[in-house]
């Protein structure tokens, strides 16, 4: 008997005694006189046991099965669930056991059996958060996750994309670090599939803003000099999309937040799909996009969308890979990563200028090609530099010496000894003097 039930009692014998009036009791127990009068009757016809709940020690009609409990709690011990949390392993149970429960139930049946969520909730700090932008693709957060993404403890560095207004997810990519590469594959992913948006939101790698930006002196940025973008930050410019660098963690806290899901659901998924590299992950996540989309992403405040349609005479990949300056040399050859190239195009030699300035596009989806004039070009790796071309030497002809006429200013005693000379005596001599000197000659 609980000790509510056994106040009940108590007060029931003192109204069956006469110790106490209907209204007293009633005030004693916080019921209505109604409900004594009932509690009265019933000890005095039944006993002590009427003041005892009737489903004591009884099952409810509407419990679970002790079947159910079990089976719940061996699926939660195999491999491909234990590392799940508590909600996205109801969600397991429905996919994949077709056992239909509530997340309740089974946070009930979990924690009896001594089991604790790998994803706690922590306490709540209050502060001021950024609206959702209202259109899609006006802002899209990009980022990096290095994490142990398989059960086999390799880590790895997942790219993703997120929008600001939605919350859902635009591409995701596995790559074994953080790399040029892997940026480049989600913002393709998410042009190919949506368009073109408006601004980009990524933090301060060098991926992204070059570390000369804060070098620059006070009369450099006066001057308006800027710092060399980057390639990520170039390809941008060239798409027409905002950079935008975030200055703190908490400023791009929508991706921020993925992560934390992500870790602890993607891994789950990808040991039950039985995943184990990089190629068969990335081709498992456009599933998971849709999924992760269909459950969590949000309907955004005006449904028209921002992104913009890319142009049909932009080539995406030409755009999208690093590009680097080079000087023609002859031959249209010219010298990359210590390897000499020349511009070909159907197996021909493209005449170029000597020592004109072409464009080096590499990547991993083409290669290395070459961009010229406005016009991309393949380029051939040559064994060895082609021999220089020369003009053939004429023979020296021998030099003869050059004799002035004998009439040649040149030979006038006035034109080489110009008469300075005050005295008549001294100009005579130096006029006998030349004079014998060209009778010498």
């Amino acid at each position: 008997m609980t000790q509510d039930e056994r106040n009940k009692l108590y007060v029931a014998r003192c109204l069956l005694d006469g110790k106490m009036t209907i209204r007293e009791a009633a005030e004693v127990l916080g019921l209505s006189e109604r409900q004594v009068k009932r509690l009265k009757k019933g000890v005095r016809e039944y006993g002590e046991a009427f003041v005892i709940h009737k489903n004591r020690g009884r099952k409810p009609s509407h419990a679970l099965p002790d079947e159910v409990k079990t089976l719940v709690v061996n699926l939660k011990e195999l491999d491909k669930y234990l590392k799940a949390n508590f909600s996205h392993f109801q969600e397991l149970l429905q996919e994949y056991e077709s056992i239909n429960l509530s997340k309740s139930s089974v946070y009930r049946i979990l924690v009896a059996h001594g089991f604790t969520s790998p994803k706690k909730h922590r306490k709540v700090k209050q502060h001021k958060r950024r609206k959702r932008k209202p259109q899609r693709g006006m802002l899209v957060q990009i980022d990096a996750s290095p994490y142990t993404w398989f059960f086999d403890g390799i880590e790895c560095s997942l790219h993703g994309a997120i929008d600001d207004a939605t919350g859902e997810i635009l591409a995701l990519f596995f790559a074994p670090t953080e790399c040029l590469d892997g940026h480049f594959q989600i913002m393709r992913i998410v042009i190919l599939n949506n368009g073109v948006p408006l601004a980009v939101y990524a933090d301060r790698h060098t991926i992204f803003r070059s570390p000369k930006t804060d070098k620059l002196t006070l009369e450099d940025e006066l001057n308006g000099k800027m710092a060399k973008a980057t390639q990520f930050g170039r390809a941008m410019a060239e798409l027409g999309i905002n950079l935008i660098w975030a200055k703190t963690a908490q400023g791009k806290g929508r991706i921020e937040r993925l992560w934390g899901t992500l870790q602890s659901r993607l891994p789950v998924e990808l040991n039950i799909a039985g995943i184990t590299t990089l190629d068969e992950a990335n081709a498992f996540l456009a599933t998971f996009i849709n999924k992760y989309n269909n459950k969590f992403a949000v309907e955004p405040m005006d449904p028209q969308p921002a992104f913009r349609k890319l142009e049909s005479n932009i080539n995406l990949d030409h755009i999208l890979c690093i590009k680097e300056t080079r000087q023609v040399d002859r031959g249209s050859t010219f010298s990359y990563g210590g390897v000499y190239y020349r511009v070909v195009r159907n197996g021909k030699t493209i005449p170029i200028i000597p020592n004109a300035k072409v464009t080096v596009l590499k990547s991993p989806r083409f290669g290395l090609k070459v961009q010229y004039s406005g016009s991309v070009y393949e380029v051939e790796a040559l064994e060895s530099l082609p021999p220089k071309q020369t003009a053939p030497k004429l023979p020296k002809q021998p030099r003869k010496p050059f004799r002035p006429a004998k009439d040649h200013p040149w030979r006038s005693p006035t034109a080489k000894y110009p008469l300075m000379f005050y005295d008549q005596s001294d100009r005579e001599i130096i006029e006998a003097l030349y004079s014998s000197r060209l009778a010498w000659r």
